[in-house]
């Protein structure tokens, strides 16, 4: 038996390990057996071994976006029923799924009583936004408020701070369903104010803009102040109905 293929194959092995082309190294052998079988060109055989190698990166690198993101279980965009609110402006939505707000900067906020499909939309974006190379960061708002108090507690707010500053793309969902005190209002218009032209965030909400300064300890200023940070390059998007969960027929549930 010759012994030098079984040297070069080793070789190829310890060669591809060090460049970390991990999945040429798992599939090259039968990628070669089949092309000797096909006649396939070598030029064939290694835009085919590059181009799996590539799309297994992709992959990687979007479970690690998902990952980091914190994303609950998958809604999807084709899985909203747009018939079901009494009113909500479809060709807006359809706009911030095409994800361009984000490389501008943009925000928007998504308002409607509880069980109008909000959570959903929400969710449905960010894990597209995750499929279209955006960083992300997935949370309810009064998760993010009670982890950035503990880090103020703690010492380790600035460490914090940059979990919901750094991604592109921050998806802050129910505000309003609970109280935030002054503490967590002051905090959270720290991360708004952040991310202020530098960084897209969208809201969704039970409360419309005039009930704001109730969520936020009585706060109207701070309020104020946040809305317009928010609103001066974004947009508001009202949907209006009555809930899935306590309407007449078998609708899917959306938060």
């Amino acid at each position: 038996m010759n012994p030098r293929p079984t040297r070069l194959h080793e070789q190829l092995q310890q060669d591809l390990a060090e460049l970390r082309l991990t999945q040429i190294a798992a599939t090259y052998q039968a990628v070669l057996d089949e092309a000797a079988r096909q006649n396939t060109s070598m030029l064939e055989v290694l835009a085919g071994l590059v181009a799996s190698e590539v799309t297994h990166r992709q992959q990687q690198a979007l479970e690690r976006r998902i990952q980091r993101a914190k994303l609950p279980p998958r809604k999807t965009l084709e899985g909203y029923n747009f018939d079901f609110p009494k009113r909500i402006p479809k060709q807006k939505v359809l706009r911030l799924f095409d994800c361009e707000f984000v490389a501008q900067h943009r925000c928007a906020v998504l308002i409607g009583r509880t069980g109008t499909g909000k959570t959903h939309l929400l969710n449905a974006l960010a894990h597209i936004a995750c499929e279209k190379g955006i960083s992300v960061r997935w949370t309810r708002a009064i998760d993010m408020v009670n982890v950035l108090t503990t880090a103020q507690i703690n010492g380790t707010l600035e460490k914090k701070l940059r979990e919901y500053t750094r991604p592109a793309l921050l998806l802050l969902d129910e505000l309003g369903y609970l109280p935030i005190d002054k503490r967590g209002a002051d905090l959270m218009f720290q991360v708004v104010a952040a991310r202020y032209e530098c960084g897209s965030i969208v809201v969704t909400t039970n409360r419309i803009f005039r009930e704001w300064g109730k969520i936020f300890d009585v706060d109207n200023t701070l309020a104020t102040a946040m809305i317009d940070r928010l609103m001066h390059h974004g947009e508001a998007i009202v949907i209006d109905g009555r809930s899935y969960r306590t309407g007449e027929g078998d609708e899917p549930e959306n938060s």
